[in-house]
């Protein structure tokens, strides 16, 4: 019986200090563009050359095994680090995310929570949105729902699309706001456009008590789509419960696509 030949494993190409001192930043940016495979030995290099967003972004291959590099979730934390101690917002977040939920570090929330604020103060619309989340839920700091509505709307208004969908929950179940089911409606079509799954899910809700089903079900389908498995799952659960026939269906396209 043949032997099966192994797969020819193709060297990254080097890309040494000198290269990326070298290279203009339109070099770099193209180079960062490229797939995956062609944009890690450019990322890697320029990351120990000190640059804060090729660390981050080399931080991200690391802790997803992007573009065929092993995953190592343990030196991802450390670049993120790095970036985040150079001033880097998404760096911090980055960290702050890491310590939030265990990934290569001890899951610390109130470590998570310190670099999520600074990220939060320096502009970036993620660390607005997972600080206000640790605020809501009082991860490592106390609750604070006003203080959270204040941050997810500094996200909002940079047109993040999941603090879209925070804000409008806040105006339809009245946290720390009086209640406002119309300004609710039109933050949620706002945030299902812009691809959040979650809005595109609360949106379809209210559709759905409106007697809109064509439209109810269209935005079902979308986050269907877009969630993530555990969130799938509980849509099937939901719409399967639900008397419309046509929900029904929908309920039964996302179980068919969900792992078994």
């Amino acid at each position: 019986m043949a032997r099966r030949k192994r797969p020819v494993r193709i060297p990254r190409p080097v890309v040494s200090p000198t290269t990326i001192r070298l290279a203009s930043a339109e070099t770099l940016a193209a180079a960062f563009a490229a797939p995956p495979e062609e944009a890690a030995p450019w990322i890697e290099a320029a990351a120990k050359f000190g640059m804060a967003r090729a660390q981050v972004l080399w931080g991200q291959y690391l802790l997803d095994a992007v573009g065929g590099v092993q995953r190592d979730q343990a030196a991802a934390v450390e670049w993120f680090r790095s970036a985040a101690r150079a001033g880097d917002a998404q760096g911090m977040n980055m960290l702050g995310r890491c310590l939030e939920n265990g990934w290569g570090v001890a899951l610390d929330h109130a470590q998570a929570v310190r670099w999520f604020r600074a990220s939060a103060e320096g502009g970036f619309d993620w660390g607005q949105y997972n600080f206000a989340n640790m605020l809501l839920r009082g991860d490592g700091v106390a609750e604070d729902r006003a203080e959270a509505l204040r941050w997810y709307r500094a996200a909002a208004a940079q047109g993040h699309a999941k603090s879209i969908n925070m804000v409008a929950r806040f105006l339809e179940e009245g946290w720390v706001v009086e209640r406002d089911p119309r300004g609710a409606a039109m933050l949620y079509a706002l945030s299902a456009e812009r691809g959040d799954f979650r809005g595109q899910f609360n949106l379809a809700v209210l559709l759905t008590a409106q007697g809109e089903i064509a439209d109810a079900v269209r935005w079902f389908r979308e986050a269907g789509r877009g969630g993530h498995e555990a969130f799938r799952r509980g849509m099937v659960e939901k719409l399967s419960a639900r008397p419309e026939p046509e929900l029904q269906a929908v309920a039964e396209e996302i179980a068919a696509a969900l792992p078994a």
